[in-house]
């Protein structure tokens, strides 16, 4: 059976994609400058005799496998190549080379997944029918998202696919099981720079001033009433401030306040309304207040909603690849992935593939220091996306 096979490819090709994510996590590179990256993603494609590879978005690849009869029916992957602004604080041998620069979301196993998916799904080409799109895409991390660009390069043209499957790892799921969920899963995630402007002083003089830092603090949590009263409670949604510089001193106020956040829920209708709602409440309180406002919202990826159908299959195939007690139900998920740009063009699922270990202490969560996978889960990672692939193209 073609499964057996790709489980026995995945297997022994295992060594190997553990290999290739630990030079990705050793070499992380911010988002759109993956310039060292690409390049062995490119050297990694051609060494597999994969001849159909075109360069997209400056340092993003799209890559063509051809079964039989290539084009019954084509079926992308996609995997993201970017890392984070983060100083790692593993001691590993594979630790970041590039001091503050870190893998801490996963995207080296992404990479590492769907490389390995490649050589499996290029060694079993003549067992099966149709065309597999490889995707590896920069700046997922960055608005406005490697993805929108890719679009924009006609990555899903020529041939264009008639579904996407992505993969995600997940620190929160036991290394060995996957999870999915039909339907909307993941936020629209905009994001917020906020100037308060008052008139600075000495801080015993405060009837000569207006306090910006005061009035940025009314401001923001009159601002939660957005979530609190405004919306409605049956939509997910957040607001949160993660930065607020104020570079005054014990008895010095500052001229201006500046503030950093961001907003996410799952309703593109409410999401406009709540734009709007920001910018009323925000220009009420600091003009009320005798200040003045600059309040940008930078409109980042939309909501990311699976295909029910594709995500169906996909399970289906999961269960039929690891067994039902392996595939696990997602919960909604206020982060927020560019994937979604993919899903809003074509079907779209996108899943997860559980990286936990708590026996050798892999816990953390993704975007932290400490953030690391159980590497076994790799062989999960690349058998798995190669086997989805494949059933995907078989369901005609």
């Amino acid at each position: 059976m073609l499964k057996d096979k790709i489980k026995s490819l995945a297997k022994a090709y295992k060594k190997e994609v553990i290999e290739t994510r630990r030079h990705l996590h050793a070499n992380p590179e911010l988002s759109y400058v993956e310039f060292k990256t690409s390049a062995f993603v490119e050297e990694r494609l051609r060494s597999l005799g994969i001849t159909k590879i075109e360069k997209k978005a400056t340092t993003g690849w799209s890559a063509l496998i051809e079964g039989k009869n290539p084009n019954k029916k084509v079926v992308a992957l996609r995997a993201d190549m970017d890392a984070l602004p983060i100083i790692e604080a593993n001691e590993v041998p594979y630790k970041s080379t590039n001091e503050g620069v870190m893998h801490a979301c996963g995207h080296d196993a992404h990479t590492a997944s769907l490389l390995g998916a490649a050589k499996i799904l290029n060694e079993v080409r003549d067992d099966f029918e149709g065309s597999i799109k490889l995707i590896f895409q920069p700046g997922e991390e960055v608005v406005p998202g490697g993805a929108s660009l890719m679009i924009k390069d006609k990555v899903l043209e020529n041939p264009r696919p008639s579904g996407i499957i992505g993969q995600h790892v997940m620190p929160f799921i036991e290394a060995g099981k996957v999870g999915f969920r039909k339907g909307i899963y993941m936020a629209s995630a905009d994001e917020l720079y906020i100037t308060v402007k008052g008139k600075g002083g000495h801080g015993a003089m405060p009837e000569t001033l207006i306090d910006p830092v005061l009035i940025a603090s009314h401001m923001i949590v009159a601002l939660q009433q957005v979530v609190s009263r405004a919306a409605s409670p049956k939509i997910p949604s957040v607001l949160s401030f993660g930065r607020v510089e104020a570079l005054g001193a014990t008895n010095v106020i500052p001229n201006e306040v500046k503030i950093q956040g961001t907003f996410r829920t799952l309703n593109e209708d409410w999401r406009a309304k709540a734009h709007q709602k920001m910018l009323q409440i925000a220009h009420g309180i600091v003009e009320g207040m005798g200040g003045e406002l600059d309040f940008e919202i930078r409109k980042g990826y939309p909501f990311l909603q699976n295909d029910p159908d594709l995500t169906d299959r996909s399970q289906q195939a999961a269960i039929d690849y690891l067994g039902k007690e392996n595939v696990v139900d997602l919960d909604i998920w206020m982060a927020a992935e560019d994937f979604a740009y993919y899903s809003q063009e074509i079907s779209g699922c996108f899943y997860r593939l559980g990286t936990r270990n708590e026996a050798r202490g892999i816990t953390s969560g993704v975007h932290t220091p400490t953030f690391d996978i159980e590497e076994d889960a790799l062989e999960v990672g690349a058998g798995l996306m190669a086997w989805l692939a494949v059933s995907e193209l078989q369901n005609s």
